[in-house]
């Protein structure tokens, strides 16, 4: 049967059962896709011992899997426009989850890289996907409310991933522990097929007028000649990097003076990721009364503040100063991935996969940046540069984006209906 066009379908409104299925569902893909992406993060030392390699090599394993996830983006999103967004992401968290039960279980290193950047490119499926997929089905006023709850999941995801599989690498083997996160991870999985709804806002470009029939190449020149896209693809390189580089070596500073933390205690700075998994979701809800733009802004202020606490010499407040950091990470990524999609000219997939393509090339790079300040000048030179992204990114947001948002988000709704 036909798949009614976007312009008769309103989408699921807040309070229904389907918009609560569907928020669901995508929760427990979040779980499904960054549970095992950062799952091997916390056992790196047992990684390296094992394979007899040193810290920069086992590092790879989180490296080649983000990689994968990042050249896969682009396909993930031809795939949604060809076959559908929920069959294209259904595959893909399936076909993750099998490359997930397979992969700790590589004889070699190089057997090793391999499955985790198929493992990643696969992986990669949901987040290319899923924004464009819940802003044809949510109805527009709860779009920005829904993409909170989707980046709550990823939250919850790459949290379980680091504590399920860190205590089990240290008690048993790290294998197993990475074994263990992705029979979660396909449990997950099941639970998000049998409760996503099943699409209605999709248009197949077969069914589609000539005129909106465009290839993938002007689809993604489009947005990528959109000044709005552009700062908010930016928003992703710059807030990611930081963040990233943030998680990287904070721990170092925990582990040396003055505070002189055991490894096993530093491991659950990790636990602050739940503050994302709070502020995500509320980052949302606040966007849809009043506007994307003032809420992006006061998130990276927020995320600047944090930074700033953990130059202090006080452990509660550097403590503190990570949560707030993180909150305001995660309320800025919920604001900017749905606006991204909500305001796409054209090729909603294809406008989220840029998304993440920015949002994983600045975590490659600034993430491995952050360690070069670290090594010169220590924590305060890594703080400055995560500082200096933030604000970066807060101030083309500033000036870029002012008045292109009004509202309760009637940016996205005006979006919604040129499909």
């Amino acid at each position: 049967m036909p798949a009614e066009p976007v312009d008769e379908w309103a989408g699921h409104k807040k309070g229904s059962s389907a918009y609560r299925r569907l928020l669901a569902a995508l929760f427990f893909a979040g779980i499904a896709t960054f549970a095992q992406l950062y799952s091997p993060q916390s056992a790196l030392p047992q990684i390296s011992a094992d394979l007899h390699i040193g810290a920069a090599s086992a590092s790879l394993v989180i490296s080649a899997a983000t990689i994968g996830l990042a050249i896969g983006v682009i396909p993930w999103s031809v795939a949604a426009d060809r076959f559908g967004r929920l069959k294209s992401m259904s595959f893909a968290v399936i076909a993750a989850s099998a490359f997930g039960l397979l992969v700790p279980f590589a004889p070699t290193v190089e057997l090793l890289l391999a499955g985790r950047f198929l493992e990643g490119m696969m992986v990669g499926g949901v987040p290319a996907i899923a924004i464009a997929y819940l802003s044809e089905e949510i109805h527009p006023g709860h779009a920005a409310r829904a993409a909170g709850t989707y980046v709550a999941g990823t939250t919850i995801g790459g949290l379980l991933g680091r504590l399920v599989a860190g205590p089990l690498a240290e008690l048993f083997s790290w294998r197993l522990g990475v074994f263990t996160v992705a029979v979660l991870c396909t449990v997950s999985a099941i639970v998000f097929i049998r409760l996503a709804p099943a699409a209605r806002g999709f248009v197949p470009p077969a069914l589609r007028h000539a005129p909106t029939s465009l290839s993938l190449w002007q689809r993604l020149g489009a947005n990528l000649r959109s000044p709005r896209q552009l700062v908010l693809y930016a928003q992703a390189f710059l807030l990611m990097g930081g963040f990233v580089a943030l998680y990287n070596y904070l721990g170092f500073r925990l582990a040396a003076a003055p505070f002189w933390l055991p490894p096993a205690v530093v491991s659950l700075v990790f636990v602050a990721y739940l503050a994302g998994t709070w502020s995500a979701p509320q980052a949302g809800a606040l966007a849809a009364r009043l506007g994307r733009w003032p809420v992006l802004l006061m998130s990276i202020g927020v995320m600047v503040v944090g930074v700033a606490l953990t130059l202090t010499p006080v452990l509660a407040v550097v403590l503190a100063g990570l949560v707030l950091a993180t909150a305001g990470f995660f309320a800025a990524h919920a604001t900017a991935s749905g606006w991204t999609a909500a305001a796409a000219p054209v090729g909603r997939a294809q406008a989220s996969s840029l998304y993440n393509l920015a949002y994983y090339a600045g975590s490659s790079l600034f993430g491995w940046l952050g360690g070069v300040f670290f090594d010169a000048a220590g924590w305060g030179a890594t703080a400055a540069m995560i500082g200096g992204l933030a604000l970066a990114a807060g101030l083309l947001a500033l000036f870029a984006l002012r008045g292109r948002a009004s509202g309760a988000l009637t940016a996205s709704v005006r979006s919604n209906e040129r499909g």
